[in-house]
């Protein structure tokens, strides 16, 4: 059972003197010091107004919205705006609604009078907002706008996770890959508002500034229907494994995955021969040195390419290279762990040398790896299963050991060694073999890729048996 609590102030529940009239409190005989009747608070609406009224010798009567129509303080101030020889529109009364108020951003508003005298059937209706282009006719817009100056890029869902240089090669089909990357390391792009790196990922949303791009052709260049036949012939050859959302190609020596300087026949310009009807063009999820051969994957779709993408990020895939090296490790099955930093990082195939943890631009590469054969203790076949993706990893790290890689022009540095007869003097390296996880069904694809004609030929003639049982399959990643 509930109480309830006892009154505050007098016997009957009320404060003394709560209630009562004082007659002499607020009698309007009574003045203040400044002479101003005691009629209520000094900061009321109706005293701040009949002031701004006096001060601008305006009669208040006319804006008064407290005092209903048909008293003698309204009729007054009706007649006194009568005389005037501009009317002013008339008081409201307590029980109708206030007129409602023009935006302030918006002078030039035609009065309440003149939009109610238009009829509202002949008001023409807005037009219904044009379809959104399509993914051709943006890139087609985006390559027309190209030189007209600094340009805003929003994101799309289905480029989550896309570098930023692929994001712009991407979109802007017709820009080179060099300026791609020198616009990106020189600063001239903003992503919300920051600089950005190349290898930088993007989130749906972001707004990406790019800076005014200048083409040497503003238009494309026509292609003979012959040399796009020729193309895609060409890539439909190469390729190993293909279904409807990727495809691994067997990459041969000697072919670029990108163009450059001077460069004019590579992988991503021939994958244009097989874009499909709705302007989807395959696209690179990896990529290889020029003379390395092996297996290259290629995205379908956008999707695809971000789901790839991402699983490369993660570690989910599992490469496999073979290479041919001189000497033979003494430590037959090891795991090397470096930092590698380019000796020019303004180039962007410049040599990597091996660095300490801290030192600008290094980035820690990890790789394990097997022997898997030798040859008069001359030449070794080793098996690599590189960890992390950086560049020239494998081929830096093998000089490291003190086993560089037979016919690498940059890392190959053993003082009075010559190349075995019948071996020919080209990069021995090859990426044989890839397992990753499918980007829609999440199965692993597991594919490999056969030795190129030039190591097939040095594998034959040191007796090297390429069925052989790779050990680096089991090799720990601990």
């Amino acid at each position: 059972m509930t109480t309830r609590p006892p009154p505050r102030g007098g016997p009957n529940g009320r404060k003394p003197g709560a209630g009562k009239f004082s007659p002499g409190k607020f009698s309007p005989g009574k003045f203040q010091s400044d002479g101003r009747a005691r009629t209520g608070p000094r900061t009321s609406a109706r005293d701040a107004a009949e002031r701004a009224a006096r001060n601008r010798g305006d009669d208040a009567g006319t804006r008064d919205p407290w005092t209903a129509q048909g008293t003698p303080h309204a009729v007054a101030a009706a007649a006194a705006a009568a005389a005037k020889p501009k009317p002013r529109p008339a008081p409201v009364a307590r029980d109708e609604a206030p007129p409602p108020r023009k935006a302030p951003s918006r002078p030039s508003a035609r009065p309440a009078a003149k939009a109610q005298a238009r009829p509202a059937e002949t008001r023409p209706e807005p037009p219904a907002p044009p379809a959104g282009p399509t993914r051709r006719e943006q890139r087609a817009a985006a390559s027309a706008t190209l030189a007209s100056g600094v340009q805003t890029l929003t994101v799309e869902p289905d480029e989550a996770g896309m570098r930023i240089d692929r994001f712009l090669t991407a979109r802007f089909p017709l820009l080179p890959f060099t300026r791609v990357q020198s616009i990106v390391r020189k600063g001239e792009l903003r992503v919300d508002g920051k600089r950005a790196k190349p290898n930088d990922r993007l989130e749906p949303g972001m707004s990406v500034r790019v800076p005014p791009l200048r083409l040497d052709q503003p238009t494309e260049r026509p292609r003979s229907a012959a040399r796009e036949q020729d193309d895609a012939e060409f890539i439909r050859s190469l390729i190993l494994y293909e279904d409807a959302d990727m495809m691994v190609l067997n990459k041969p020596f000697g072919l670029a995955v990108q163009g450059g300087s001077g460069t004019v026949r590579h992988v991503d310009g021939l994958l244009a021969a097989l874009t499909g009807p709705d302007g989807q063009k395959p696209r690179l999820v990896h990529r290889l040195d020029k003379d390395t051969a092996g297996c290259l994957i290629i995205a379908k779709t956008r999707l695809a390419a971000a789901t790839l993408a991402k699983s490369f990020r993660s570690r989910a895939a599992r490469k496999i290279y073979w290479a041919l090296t001189a000497g033979v490790p003494r430590v037959r099955q090891g795991r090397v762990s470096t930092y590698l930093a380019k000796d020019e990082p303004t180039d962007a195939d410049a040599r990597m040398r091996v660095a300490k943890h801290g030192d600008e631009g290094a980035s820690h590469a990890l790789t394990y790896y097997a022997m898997v054969d030798q040859a008069a203790q001359k030449l070794s076949w080793l098996s690599f299963k590189p960890v992390t993706g950086r560049t020239h990893q494998l081929r830096a790290h093998a000089a490291h050991i003190g086993h560089p890689i037979v016919g690498d022009p940059k890392y190959f540095s053993v003082e009075n060694w010559e190349l075995p007869g019948g071996i020919q003097n080209r990069l021995h390296l090859l990426a044989r073999r890839i397992v990753i996880p499918h980007p829609r069904t999440g199965r692993p694809v597991d594919v490999s890729a056969p030795l190129p004609p030039h190591m097939a030929q040095s594998w034959n003639l040191l007796g090297f048996d390429a069925s052989r049982y790779d050990p680096i399959v089991e090799a720990p990643e601990s």
